[in-house]
């Protein structure tokens, strides 16, 4: 219960702060709106979905979401991937506040039409879903780089695990395009590349990490090909 308390507190911290990033500059951008519906919709839906994924992962996985909750930096971090996480984190930052800049000011491409926002809403869920699948599957899915022997990490190759090495970032992909139409902006797609760059650069810290401590990985990495794009990368 106290992992759950955790957990739900954790996930209404992490939505007020997406909302800070998303709705204040909406609010505050010439021709802007503190009451901008989708930018509204998209929070307590994300809100709504951590919370509930938050409630089933400490019921039936407590060691996955215990892995995810610990704190985002190790003494034991690599450099590299200290740099590569704080530019993971910028960006999207940035990506966040952007959105409502060129939905209300910039303008710089036409807005999506309806039908091609309300698939990059279902992109955006789908993406969720993949991230969250992936955090379930693997007890060993920290928020950031280091060697787990100590914690007596095993490979995971089932599950999405079996289709790319990097699953929980495949979900990113489509969560970042899908938000980006759903709110409306085509010119924020283009500016996903930045987050996108930046988790590419987390994977190969990662993986070395990974091929230098965890047992088996290098078999794994020859038998499942791809890391984050199937058929693709």
């Amino acid at each position: 219960m106290k992992l759950m308390v955790r957990g739900l507190l954790g996930g209404v911290v992490q939505a007020g702060l997406l909302a800070v990033l998303l709705l204040i500059p909406a609010g505050l951008v010439p021709g802007g709106t503190w009451t901008w519906t989708r930018g509204l919709a998209f929070v307590g839906v994300y809100f709504l979905l951590l919370e509930v994924a938050i409630v089933v992962m400490a019921r039936l996985a407590p060691a996955s979401l215990e892995a995810r909750m610990t704190k985002p930096a190790s003494d034991t971090q690599p450099f590299a991937d200290r740099i590569a996480t704080s530019l993971i984190l910028l960006s999207s930052a940035l990506l966040l506040i952007f959105v409502p800049f060129d939905v209300f000011y910039l303008r710089l491409f036409p807005a999506p039409t309806p039908p091609v926002s309300g698939i990059g809403g279902a992109l955006a869920v789908a993406g969720f879903a993949i991230i969250v699948t992936a955090i379930y599957q693997n007890a060993f899915a920290l928020p950031y780089v280091e060697d787990q022997t100590d914690r007596g990490q095993t490979l995971v190759d089932t599950g999405l695990y079996g289709f790319v090495r990097h699953p929980l970032y495949m979900g990113i992909l489509p969560y970042l395009i899908g938000t980006c139409l759903w709110l409306e902006s085509f010119a924020a797609v283009i500016v996903a590349v930045l987050p996108v760059a930046a988790l590419v650069a987390r994977i190969a810290v990662e993986e070395k990490t990974l091929r230098e401590t965890l047992p088996g990985y290098v078999e794994y990495t020859e038998r499942v090909r791809y890391r984050m794009i199937p058929l693709v990368w």
